[in-house]
């Protein structure tokens, strides 16, 4: 039978800072790219608030209409779109061969630029009570919560970053963290520890949440992580920050990745272990994450892509 598969030179999966820098860099290159979105096109940064450090804006801009000007230089160049999921990839032999459902697209190279997921608690309630009190998503919930009490779990950049920006609806921010001290940069410590709706739960973990999905969150269950000690804080909504989950499941036993989950590339560069499948943005960075760094690596990537093909003479 013949194959029906639709066929690109270059094939994205993942529109976040480094997906979408890797297609308007392949477009400007005449490479045509196809970006798979999957169902969240613009990655994390569609759910964060303002973006106050990304160059080129000093006034902050927000992360939704920062991805949306990234899209939009994209298509500008001749990129096309796919907003749909990824159910397969077949990296064994070039072309390599991307499923989406039941339509089948066949790549030259392989861009793999599918990011991180927020990481949550592994409780009952958590999957209970998200969406009625819980939340990974400030930008998308804070305004629920106008006037009243909510806490932070975390105690990195994001945690603060969430606990500030909440402060602009609730009537006090509680930070619950682990240890007896922040992990985030010092500029960010210093903005929570100055933002007097911030209080701070030292040396405390979330062991369980209360509540219902008709009434809401009626309590946060912690534990003293030194005595031990179990106690309940009673806020009315409850924001997770507590780090990502790289989205490698599509390439486990494809791809080489490390203990974590991230995939490994060549140092120096956005090279896997497959040659023509090329890695980057934040589902091969577990040291920056940042939406700067995301985009350097969308260029290098699409760089080494440019290389490879005419290295290959396509």
């Amino acid at each position: 039978m013949p194959d029906n598969s639709e066929h690109h030179r270059v094939v994205i999966i993942g529109s976040g800072p480094a997906g979408l820098t890797a297609a308007i860099y392949t477009a400007r290159a005449d490479l045509s790219p196809l970006v798979i979105e999957g169902i969240q096109p613009g990655g994390q940064l569609t759910i964060t608030t303002e973006v106050e450090n990304y160059p080129g804006f000093p006034e902050g801009i927000m992360g939704p209409k920062l991805m949306d000007d990234f899209r939009r230089q994209a298509e500008r160049f001749g990129t096309s779109f796919i907003t749909d999921a990824v159910s397969k990839v077949e990296l064994g032999e070039r072309p390599f061969r991307i499923t989406i459902g039941k339509r089948s697209i066949l790549g030259d190279v392989v861009i793999i630029s599918t990011g991180a997921t927020a990481k949550l608690l592994d409780l009952e309630s958590v999957n209970r009570m998200m969406g009625h009190g819980i939340s990974a998503c400030a930008t998308c919930d804070g305004w629920f919560f106008r006037d009243k009490e909510i806490v932070v779990i975390g105690g990195g950049d994001s945690a603060c970053e969430e606990a500030d920006y909440l402060t602009k609806f609730a009537s006090k921010v509680t930070i619950i963290h682990r240890r007896d001290e922040l992990r985030a940069s010092k500029i960010m410590q210093q903005k929570v520890f100055d933002n007097p709706k911030i209080d701070f739960l030292w040396n405390h973990v979330v062991v369980d949440f209360i509540g219902t999905e008709t009434e809401g969150l009626q309590g946060v269950k912690v534990k003293n992580t030194k005595t031990g000690v179990e106690s309940v804080v009673k806020p009315q909504g409850a924001f997770f920050a507590i780090g990502h989950k790289p989205n490698t499941e599509l390439f486990t036993g494809q791809l080489e990745l490390d203990s974590v989950g991230y995939i490994i590339t060549e140092p120096g560069s956005t090279k896997t272990n497959i040659p023509g499948v090329f890695a980057c943005g934040d589902v091969q960075d577990s040291i920056y994450r940042q939406a700067v760094t995301a985009a350097g690596s969308g260029c290098m990537a699409a760089i080494d892509a440019q290389k490879f093909l005419a290295e290959q003479g396509g």
